[in-house]
């Protein structure tokens, strides 16, 4: 009886082909759903109304969805202070301040926000005259290149009203405080989300305790 059995091509495997293959993967899992999709609808998202309350000022803007506070503030309101550094959330330059809350700018949608009042660094101060934290970073130089210090000076400000309220860190050794007492190893923990590439951490930290007294 003749035999029957099926017989398959062998295929090689080599060191190529493996790359080849998890190269060819990448690629089509990066690309958006609707380009894998025969015949999907191309079409953009529809622009949104908004109304963000921005350093006491109310604007009105007309919004891609998907468009981050950071650059809302940067391209659409031209508040170019608060800085786009890693634009992931690990730097910190991106630090604004909503509703007394520090947040990085670029991890959140300006649709979000729709409503709530956002202070960057140019509403901190009150005319001609420096916010008690700006001022407190000019006199203890706590910047070089400048670059992080918008964001740094935010978020300083955003966590002093943190620790008022009592909210711990990883430091805090008694959670039963009303006010947490700002040591030097609390106001770093608070303050490391926010990096100083330039290294003046140690003037950065003597400014926040020179506006700490001020009851900002």
């Amino acid at each position: 009886m003749e035999d029957t059995q099926s017989t398959f091509p062998t295929v090689e495997v080599t060191r190529r082909t493996v790359i080849e293959t998890g190269t060819t993967a990448l690629l089509l899992s990066s690309l958006p759903r609707g380009a894998l999709a025969a015949g999907a609808d191309q079409a953009e998202p529809s622009a949104v109304p908004i109304e963000l309350r921005v350093n006491g000022l109310l604007h009105h803007l007309t919004l891609d969805p998907r468009t981050t506070l950071l650059d809302a503030l940067r391209e659409h309101l031209e508040l170019a202070g608060s800085k786009k550094g890693c634009d992931h959330g690990q730097c910190g330059a991106c630090t604004v301040l909503v509703e007394g809350r520090r947040i990085n700018s670029c991890l959140t949608l300006a649709v979000m926000h729709d409503g709530q009042s956002i202070t960057t660094i140019e509403g901190l101060a009150s005319g001609s005259d420096l916010h008690p934290m700006q001022a407190a970073f000019v006199e203890h130089d706590g910047f070089q290149c400048g670059y992080c210090t918008s964001g740094q000076i935010c978020s300083a400000v955003g966590m002093l009203a943190e620790s008022r309220e009592g909210m711990p860190s990883n430091v805090t050794t008694d959670l039963t405080q009303r006010s947490i007492k700002l040591s030097d190893d609390e106001i770093r923990e608070r303050m490391s989300g926010n990096i100083c590439r330039c290294a003046a951490y140690p003037s950065i930290v003597a400014a926040i305790k020179q506006a700490m007294g001020e009851q900002i």
